[in-house]
């Protein structure tokens, strides 16, 4: 995604008009720019302060001069360069696909097939880097760009010849973590050499097929353990291509997909071994390890699913789209007149022509279904609020009580004497699943009476349609997703109406600090959980180190029951002394660690973060549950004298007591409600962007919490973290969690 020129960036490069912004970091600024043949060029400037540091500008010259050695089709080639100017800059060509990393986030895992051809196109390319005498050093998702017609390698900011003494000190660390090898993440510079590239192209190639980094995430320090310590977690790629597989294939090619599947974890497992010398070369990958057809020879290269496929054409068009160069300080401010139909409809039909060259029909649908941002605002009588949810899937509970919430409120809104304007409310059911977000996202933002929504349900159906609703402008309010992987990016048009997970985990700290006679926390991270747990055990880890009570951390691997590895683990931190608990998982898991400690006879405090306040925690655990206390971002409403008209209203409607989430949820479009109210001028309401401004500014005193947010970004700004405790085999409200300690 590009952003606006800033007045302060400068109007040209060497000879680059630029154009936009594609990324801002601590030592410079990447540009898109256009030479006067009009090609567009990515064009990285380094910072004056920086260009000023001998060292700094050796490296920026060596990157210039890694870069150039390199020739492959899938490498980014370098354009142009001087790193001897002022603000010392390199352009290289610009590829308008999404990084790796922002396509499986957004779409997901790739399939087993486009693994592989990922796999081998990116050794091909490394086989150049190491030809060339190169280490790249930093082979990440961030650094592989995709397009149609294949992946390109970028970044050489850290390469560095095999032969060449390394301008950095040998006991630091460069890179990633997570995706450096076991000899970087030791820090064992002079030891660096093209097998440390194979080993991070393992974790790459694990991330793509199963949307988790190898080793997990977390802390600097304990990525970088697990890497030189821990077995790669490569749990389930196999299996999930083959469930997958076997939907749409009939048996005939079961066993050349199962095949193809065992060929990719052989691949990994050798890419991932700990010892350089038992890894493969680039060159052996190439032509050994991935079969001959992994490529197609000449014809279309078709190696993406449709998904990612049409991420690329949008941004593509995006790029080609641009009418006009944005004024920056050396030049006045154009006449802001739109370019004319026939100017924007020639530049969007050529670059429909360039993909449909490289990747078919599924481009040009993509370029055809664009939503028009600028759309106009919705006629007086029909104003809407949506809901994107899961309605039909395995988390349709929550999504159930927030669009039951919603409605509540509308109609509450409706039955006002003298109300603005009337209201009503539109569903999308995307069944907690990012393959069905994206259209309920593009329903929701197509009927133009639409003013904001409220959703989706979990983080990855939030994940994978933050982009669309960006693009459209329209305010998107979640409510119950809660990873950092929401506010990873800046987004235009997100609002979070919640603390996120990891703040939710911090009260579990100060909770412990003010307990007398705890002094050696145990925590415990189940893999099971994903970057939840990492979020949740990372936090915790951080905040008892810095309130005197460093914890005792162990962590299990991801499994499909945990019953091998829970007991053995669970027995260490008892030996250890540990005098309380704190777990970091879902709640199936917990459901086994308090059958464990009651079963140890361990009466000390036991605490998890909102993930286990879940039925099957009580279920399974039975007795054992008694004492957890847990922390959430959501009330009981039946628990809350403020909320008792709600929930009164919420019965006397639905016939059942409130869900999680649905007083959150008709707090939150009070909230719309309020601002569309002050907004609305003349029977006309505010247009799309402009409620989203005045929500991101907006304070509201709701009956669960108050609401305000950060404006640059639509993150929550204020507490809204709560305590509940397991009595008599239910989940007991106990009111705001300690925020001071």
């Amino acid at each position: 995604m590009s952003g606006r020129l800033l007045p302060t960036d400068p109007a040209t490069i060497g000879g680059h008009r630029l154009l936009a912004r594609l990324g801002a970091g601590g030592m410079g600024v990447v540009y898109l720019g256009r030479t006067e043949a009009g090609t567009l060029a990515a064009v990285k400037v380094i910072q004056a302060e920086y260009a000023d540091e001998p060292d700094f500008r050796a490296r920026f010259r060596r990157e210039v001069e890694a870069a150039r050695r390199v020739t492959s089709p899938w490498a980014v080639p370098v354009t142009g360069a001087d790193p001897d100017a002022a603000s010392p800059w390199l352009a290289t060509a610009f590829v308008p696909g999404p990084s790796l990393e922002e396509a499986v986030a957004r779409h997901g895992p790739l399939p087993v097939r486009s693994v592989r051809v990922l796999a081998r196109m990116l050794a091909a390319a490394l086989r150049e880097v190491h030809a060339a005498g190169l280490v790249h050093r930093d082979v990440k998702p961030a650094n592989v760009l995709l397009a149609v017609d294949g992946p390109r390698l970028i970044d050489f900011g850290i390469a560095r010849a095999t032969d060449e003494t390394a301008i950095t000190s040998t006991d630091l660390v460069v890179g990633t973590p997570g995706f450096l090898s076991p000899e970087q993440a030791a820090a064992r510079g002079a030891a660096l050499g093209p097998a440390s590239d194979i080993f991070s192209l393992g974790c790459l190639l694990a991330y793509a097929a199963s949307g988790r980094p190898p080793f997990g995430t977390g802390t600097p320090d304990a990525l970088l353990y697990r890497t030189v310590h821990d077995e790669p977690d490569l749990a389930g790629i196999e299996a999930e291509e083959n469930a997958a597989d076997n939907e749409e294939s009939g048996e005939s090619e079961e066993s050349e997909k199962d095949t193809a599947g065992t060929e990719l974890l052989t691949l990994l497992h050798l890419c991932l071994a700990k010892d350089p010398a038992d890894r493969p070369t680039a060159e052996q990958i190439c032509t050994v390890l991935l079969v001959e057809d992994a490529v197609p020879e000449g014809g279309r290269l078709d190696w993406l699913p449709e998904d990612v496929v049409r991420a690329i054409a949008d941004r593509s068009s995006e790029m080609l789209a641009l009418p006009d160069i944005e004024p920056t300080v050396a030049e006045a401010p154009r006449d802001t007149e739109q370019a004319s139909p026939g100017r924007r409809r020639l530049l969007l039909v050529s670059g429909a022509a360039v993909l449909m060259a490289a990747g078919g029909a599924a481009a040009w649908a993509a370029l055809r279904d664009q939503d028009d941002p600028e759309a106009p605002a919705p006629r007086a009588g029909s104003w809407a609020i949506g809901v994107q949810a899961d309605l039909s899937g395995a988390q349709r509970t929550a999504g159930e009580a927030q669009e039951r919430g919603v409605r509540l409120a509308v109609e509450q809104f409706n039955s006002r004497k003298g109300k603005p304007f009337e209201l009503t409310l539109k569903t999308a059911d995307d069944g907690g699943s990012a393959g069905r977000a994206q259209t309920a996202a593009r329903k929701l933002i197509q009927d133009t009476a639409v003013l904001a929504v409220l959703g989706p349900t979990n983080d990855e159906t939030a994940h994978a349609v933050l982009g669309t609703y960006d693009e459209a402008l329209l305010p998107l309010l979640c409510v119950s997703a809660g990873g950092l992987i929401l506010t990873s990016q800046q987004y235009r048009s997100f609002v979070h109406c919640r603390p996120s997970d990891a703040a939710v985990a911090i009260p579990i700290s100060i909770y412990l600090r003010k307990q007398k006679g705890v002094l050696r926390p145990g925590l415990l991270q189940d893999r099971t959980a994903q970057t939840y747990s990492t979020e949740s055990a990372s936090i915790n880890a951080t905040m008892l180190r810095r309130l005197g009570r460093p914890a005792y951390p162990r962590v299990i691997p991801a499994s499909a029951d945990g019953t091998d590895d829970i007991g053995p683990v669970i027995d260490d931190m008892l030996r250890a002394g540990i005098d309380s608990f704190v777990y970091a998982g879902y709640a199936q898991g917990a459901a086994l660690v308090a059958r464990r400690l009651a079963t140890a006879g361990f009466e000390g405090p036991r605490l998890t973060p909102q993930a286990v306040i879940d039925p099957a925690f009580l279920e399974q655990a039975g007795d054992a549950a008694e004492g957890w206390l847990l922390t959430a971002s959501f009330v009981d409403p039946s628990a809350l004298p403020a909320a008792a008209a709600f929930t009164a209203a919420f019965r006397k409607r639905y016939g059942a007591a409130p869900g999680h989430y649905a007083a959150e949820a008709y707090d939150t479009v009070n909230l719309v409600l309020q601002e569309l109210v002050k907004a609305t001028k003349g029977g006309r309401p505010p247009k799309r962007q402009e409620l989203l401004a005045l929500l991101r500014r907006s304070r509201y005193q709701g009956i669960t919490k108050e609401f305000s947010f950060e404006p640059e970004d639509g993150t929550f700004a204020g507490w809204g973290i709560f305590l509940h405790q397991v009595e008599g085999g239910r989940f007991r409200f106990l009111g705001a969690a300690p925020s001071e300690v």
